[in-house]
């Protein structure tokens, strides 16, 4: 069972003073806004013991230092193929710190590996984005090793004229990675809570009139608000990603034609609701970190509520009071259709959690809700 600390309220809310606080950490020190966050890239090129450049768009100064601390890491053995490295950096930027992400990439070429190993070790590539903070890029640390997989196919033997390919892509990372959810929020605004509600819901959805990177956008922040993959298979929140509610056929429609998306089919609940202005002064604000954070608060709450609810359920089993209390709990926390919809799924094979979730629907279907 997978438990938060977190309430709804010190999610959410919190006064200025500390909300303030949260950004200034989430996003690095000494920077109030994304929007002049400075980010940078380096690509070397790594054999044995041998670490040069192959691109970065470091200041000169810097590009040495970051070099030296890779190779201490590569050193100790900090580094493994294909899993990013997160950690604080201090370079000679106009910045005191930077959150730096580092992965090492193992180079496929089954055909020279004799020959490699002759010349003394692996060719391969070490990777490195920098900008904000630890904590910030740890909140995106899925989507930049994907990001990074993406140059597998560029990396090629021979280094020459290899900075010129890659470069514009390297260049996009921060774009990709870390702007997509802001990008999303903005677009839809108050509507948030249909995709919120969506993702908790394991709604389908319909993506009309969009360009590709909108639709890519919106696809991944439900994606991201979903609890899919955040703890076991066999625990309540797999249940509520794998469940399809009775109207399973119905889709979310999203028309994006216009510039203010029009949603069909779209439906919402006081939990989702609640959350909407959270994520529109996160940004306002222009910090996408903080927006991943108030995401990822979203999601722990919900999880909590599940386990609540199944905790209360299994006492429903005894007592015809904590069955009382068990409804109580759905109509106040705001979420109910959706933790109903998990609870259905999970007790299907049980006949006695069954009929309780039963007795809960027909009481939260009751005028007052």
């Amino acid at each position: 069972m997978f438990t938060s600390q977190t309430s709804f309220q010190d999610s959410i809310d919190g006064d200025d003073k500390d909300a303030e606080l949260d950004s200034e950490e989430i996003l690095g020190s000494g920077q109030k806004s994304a929007q002049s966050l400075t980010c940078y890239y380096a690509l070397y090129f790594y054999q044995s013991t041998s670490l040069s450049l192959v691109d970065s768009s470091l200041p000169p100064e810097a590009e040495p230092e970051l070099r030296g601390y890779i190779s201490r890491r590569l050193s100790k053995g900090a580094l493994l193929g294909g899993m990013g490295n997160i950690a604080t950096v201090e370079l000679s930027v106009h910045e005191p710190a930077l959150g730096c992400y580092c992965c090492l990439l193992e180079t496929d070429r089954q055909g020279d590996r004799q020959a490699e190993e002759e010349e003394g070790g692996n060719a391969n590539y070490v990777v490195c984005f920098l900008g904000g903070s630890e904590k910030g890029l740890n909140l995106f640390r899925l989507e930049l090793d994907k990001y990074v997989q993406g140059l597998q196919s560029w990396l090629c033997p021979e280094v020459s004229g290899l900075e010129g390919a890659v470069g514009p892509y390297l260049s996009g990372w921060y774009e990709d990675s870390v702007m997509h959810i802001q990008r999303v929020v903005q677009l839809v605004q108050d509507n948030v809570c249909f995709l919120l509600h969506a993702a908790l819901s394991n709604t389908h959805m319909d993506i009309t009139g969009a360009d590709e990177r909108t639709r890519t956008d919106i696809c991944r922040f439900v994606k991201a608000a979903s609890l899919q993959g955040l703890v076991q298979e066999e625990s309540t929140a797999a249940s509520l990603c794998t469940a399809l509610s009775e109207d399973g056929a119905r889709y979310l429609l999203i028309d994006c034609s216009e510039p203010s998306p029009r949603f069909t089919n779209a439906v919402s609940n006081r939990f989702c609701d609640g959350w909407v202005p959270a994520f529109l002064n996160a940004a306002e604000g222009g910090n996408p970190f903080l927006l991943r954070q108030i995401l990822e608060n979203f999601k722990l709450k919900a999880i909590q509520d599940m386990n609540n609810l199944k905790r209360f359920i299994g006492q429903a089993e005894m007592s015809h009071y904590a069955l009382f209390r068990c409804a109580v709990f759905l109509r106040s926390c705001g979420n109910g259709d959706v933790l109903l919809q998990n609870a259905r799924a999970e007790h299907s094979g049980q006949p006695q959690g069954a009929s309780i979730v039963r007795v809960l629907e027909e009481f939260l279907s009751e005028p007052g809700d």
